[in-house]
């Protein structure tokens, strides 16, 4: 989604509200499903997160709001309780958090444009000067959010 200012917020509130009507649809139909279903399927509708190695410009608040919705999905296909921590109930899962997930993501787009035929797209992959270079390259080592 294109903004006036740029933000990013608007595509993050479009994606948080899209993966919560997937997860709602899930732990309605598939509630008596065992965890490892439920997994699968997190994994398959819940971690798709297309846009997110685009995000560049957004706030705390729409970064968080997309983060604990991803974090309250798997607890309620998990029926584990909302102080449950998000950290472990992921390690013990077996499955990437919201942080990984955006790192992995963001890595991929970088090693697709400094692989890419296009000389400018590689260009810029490759000018570390380049505040998106930067940016990204934080992302993918997980200093930035």
């Amino acid at each position: 989604m294109l903004t006036s200012n740029l933000s990013d917020d608007p595509d993050m509130e479009r994606e948080r509200r899209a993966m919560a009507v997937r997860g709602n649809m899930i732990a309605r139909r598939f509630a008596r499903c065992s965890n490892e279903v439920k997994l699968t399927l997190f994994k398959a509708y819940c971690q798709t997160f297309y846009t997110c190695s685009l995000w560049v410009r957004f706030t705390q608040r729409a970064y968080n709001s997309i983060r604990v919705q991803y974090n309250n999905i798997l607890r309620m296909l998990l029926r584990l309780p909302r102080h449950n921590s998000a950290s472990r109930m992921f390690a013990e899962a077996r499955i990437d958090d919201f942080f990984a997930i955006r790192r992995k993501r963001v890595g991929s787009l970088l090693n697709r444009v400094r692989g890419s035929s296009n000389g400018l797209l590689r260009e810029l992959a490759e000018r570390l000067d380049s505040p998106l270079t930067r940016y990204w390259v934080e992302v993918a080592i997980g200093r930035a959010k």
